[in-house]
């Protein structure tokens, strides 16, 4: 990207433009030790200088994602809680697959509880401080439906939603995100060793790269595309019938 000043000044403006136009007095965001959440809580402090929470939300997540969450919000300014979901899990968990035998539980119908407990945190504090809940989705992940319905995808605004992922990779760099948090492998910290590429099958190199409009392997090609067209309901309001 040319003008990476630029383009953080038009985010930190329309961040404060769109908080202004819902009549909130701020943004509270989930910061969970990756690279989109680092960029979008330091653009927010931006936005919104006394008007920024970052929330971390540990839920049986890898101690150093926690640790880098807490490295970014301190080196920033950027005030956070620390909201423990663990229990809260266990028991949501419990609940639900009281009659289910535990072998036929889905591990993806476990892992997408955590970014959906996530979200009512989220809410919660919204709703207590009047501000608007900032999502961390980039172009790529929305493109593939590669985040959790009512949970990550779950917000009011995502500044980063027409930034493949390295556009937000640049971005980082030139706001000056931790290395420790630039370097790691992209992962929604699901489950240990998880991430976004293994998950998804394709690299971020290809997926930017077709969304860009570049030839890339067919195959590739096919498997994207094939991911977009069946997660096409997340990116859509939900059908009403027509008559």
């Amino acid at each position: 990207m040319d003008n990476l000043g630029e383009l953080e000044r038009k985010l930190v403006l329309w961040l404060q433009e769109k908080v202004g136009q819902a009549g909130a007095r701020g943004a509270v965001v989930g910061l969970s030790g990756g690279l989109d959440s680092a960029v979008v809580a330091v653009l927010c402090k931006k936005a919104f200088p006394e008007g920024t929470l970052a929330l971390i939300m540990p839920c049986h997540s890898m101690g150093e994602d926690e640790t880098h969450a807490q490295l970014l919000a301190e080196r920033f300014g950027i005030p956070y809680r620390r909201v423990v979901l663990d229990d809260v899990y266990d028991k949501m968990l419990a609940t639900l697959t009281a009659d289910i035998d535990g072998d036929k539980v889905l591990s993806l119908a476990r892992a997408n509880l955590k970014p959906r407990l996530r979200m009512i945190t989220l809410y919660f504090y919204a709703a207590q401080l009047n501000y608007l809940v900032v999502g961390t989705g980039n172009r790529s992940e929305i493109a593939v439906g590669y985040f959790t319905k009512y949970g990550d995808g779950g917000v009011d605004l995502l500044p980063l939603g027409n930034l493949v992922k390295g556009e937000v990779l640049a971005l980082a760099f030139h706001l000056g995100i931790p290395k420790e948090i630039i370097n790691k492998p992209p992962s929604g910290g699901l489950w240990p060793g998880q991430t976004d590429e293994a998950e998804m099958g394709i690299t971020y190199r290809d997926l930017d790269a077709y969304l860009k409009g570049c030839e890339i392997d067919p195959g590739v090609q096919a498997r994207i595309e094939d991911m977009h067209y069946k997660s096409r309901h997340k990116r859509k309001r939900p059908p009403v019938p027509q008559f």
